[in-house]
């Protein structure tokens, strides 16, 4: 049971990170981030999109946890975290390493004939 609660929360987790990824808009704001912290009106100028657009992406980005969030009085500073990445990483080598057994079978039964 436990086993099934764990695979559960980290497909949730895979399938929120792969829904944040997604949008065009959201990948750009993840490269800006990743060379450092910005406030949302930074991000927003980066943008031919609104404020109120901007606010959204960044919502998802941080209920998927690749963002975080700090507020310094009003103004809300978005910084990138990486680490959110590996339930992604892990899926990809999880299926990479899949169609190469596969492929690697499907070869070897080739050769035989």
């Amino acid at each position: 049971m436990i086993k099934n609660i764990n695979c559960t929360s980290i497909m949730s987790n895979v399938n929120s990170v792969f829904s944040a990824l997604a949008d065009e808009s959201r990948r750009k704001i993840l490269v800006m981030l990743s060379k450092g912290t910005m406030n949302v009106n930074e991000i927003a100028g980066k943008f031919k999109i609104s404020r109120p657009a901007i606010s959204k992406h960044l919502r998802i980005l941080e209920n998927s946890r690749l963002v975080h969030q700090r507020k310094e009085g009003r103004e809300r500073y978005y910084s990138f975290n990486p680490k959110q990445l590996n339930a992604a990483i892990h899926w990809f080598q999880f299926y990479n390493g899949f169609w190469d057994n596969k492929l690697n079978s499907l070869k070897k039964f080739i050769e035989s004939k």
